[in-house]
């Protein structure tokens, strides 16, 4: 068994991590197109690709296009990940692909594509619950707060339609990972696996995305380690500022993320989980948000809206919102002011990729488990 800092215990693997980056947050994806994307991957060192959604791939579901794709990736030695869309019913009309791609019939959708994931051995599948609306301010960019319908109600929702798939899920044996997306609370996550079944639906665990539920990085890894079966690593800067707290997405190193702490939770949970960077895109590929998120801590809704999030966790969040601050006070880390006039396009973007792929592989391999070789290193070496 593995005995990590936090106290929590796993066995140790002799299958390699594999560390590897977004297919959708690469730069330059959209331009190369997913094809040559695997090899931009690949020449970055990357040990696979993480396609939010198999339409990401082929938005007809092209058979002929997503072999070809598998095929790039198993020639190089890389992992391929991919998923499905938004499982929670109110907010799926926000993604019509999912519909048209079933002719008017979204069940169907569903199943056509999890269908041509499971014919090129995807099995590990990304959905999530809702999308950010980051037109709006504070707790109404996000579709927990919507007014027309209670956050409890589209939970149900969700549950319902996660369990019409999960026969299909079944039978071509896939996981449907929901995301630790910025609207939902890793308890209500890990409920929602354990109701559906954890042999059809696991957790992708997105470091960042949990900050903005006010839950501390290590304590939603404990929470949600027993199901991982996907990750996006993420940093982010917190910081108090009006109407609460902000939220920046940052490069690895930059944010309040313990990556020392978490990493070896979760990978111990699941070793042969890959690991995936989840890097900010280039400004080239997507314009910069002129303000951080607002997440409203202090607001009697917002406190209401957590019934799960304990006194501990709390007092834990804020405090390691407070060491942080003391890291901006000193000018280590710029303020989300600041960051905005700093460059970050292609160079910046592969920076900062590689610096999030140096630091995970480093502390799983810390921790004792195996990693990875890509392909370019393995050659290399042999020389």
């Amino acid at each position: 068994m593995l005995e990590v800092a936090n106290g929590s215990t796993g066995t140790i693997s002799t299958h390699p991590v594999r560390v590897g980056v977004d297919g959708k947050k690469i730069p330059e994806s959209a331009k190369r197109g997913p094809l040559a994307t695997v090899s931009h991957a690949h020449e970055l060192d990357m040990d696979g690709l993480f396609f939010r959604t198999v339409l990401d791939m082929s938005p007809t579901l092209d058979a002929g296009e997503l072999r070809e794709i598998r095929q790039r990736a198993d020639e190089l030695d890389m992992y391929l990940e991919t998923g499905l869309g938004k499982v929670n019913p109110y907010a799926n009309p926000e993604a019509p692909e999912l519909r048209a791609i079933g002719d008017g019939d979204i069940v169907l959708g569903f199943r056509r594509m999890m269908e041509a994931c499971a014919a090129i051995d995807c099995r590990e599948l990304w959905v999530a619950t809702a999308n950010f609306k980051g037109s709006y301010y504070g707790r109404f960019a996000y579709d927990r707060f919507r007014t027309d319908v209670d956050w409890s109600d589209q939970l149900a929702a969700t549950e319902r339609f996660l369990k019409k798939l999960a026969p299909i899920a079944r039978d071509l044996g896939i996981h449907m990972n929901l995301e630790t997306h910025e609207e939902i609370t890793t308890f209500e996550l890990v409920r929602l696996v354990e109701e559906v079944g954890p042999d059809v639906t696991g957790i992708v665990y997105d470091t960042a995305n949990v900050l903005q539920r006010m839950e501390h990085p290590m304590f939603a890894a404990r929470r949600v380690a027993p199901y991982v079966r996907q990750t996006h690593l993420k940093d982010a800067y917190v910081a108090h500022d009006d109407g609460g707290l902000v939220h920046q997405l940052r490069p690895y190193g930059e944010g309040v993320v313990d990556f020392a702490g978490v990493l070896p939770i979760i990978v111990a949970a699941n070793p042969t989980m890959n690991v995936t960077i989840e890097n900010p895109q280039s400004y080239l590929d997507k314009t910069p948000s002129q303000r951080p998120r607002v997440i409203e801590a202090f607001h009697p809704e917002f406190l209401k809206g957590h019934p799960d999030l304990t006194v501990e966790e709390l007092a834990a969040y804020l405090d390691m919102i407070h060491r942080y601050e003391q890291r901006v006070a000193s000018g280590e880390v710029a303020d989300w002011q600041s960051y905005l006039t700093q460059p970050y396009e292609y160079a910046e973007a592969v920076e900062c990729i590689k610096t999030g792929a140096r630091m995970a592989r480093s502390i799983i391999g810390s921790a004792g488990f195996p990693l990875h070789t890509p392909l370019g290193q393995a050659a290399t070496a042999g020389h």
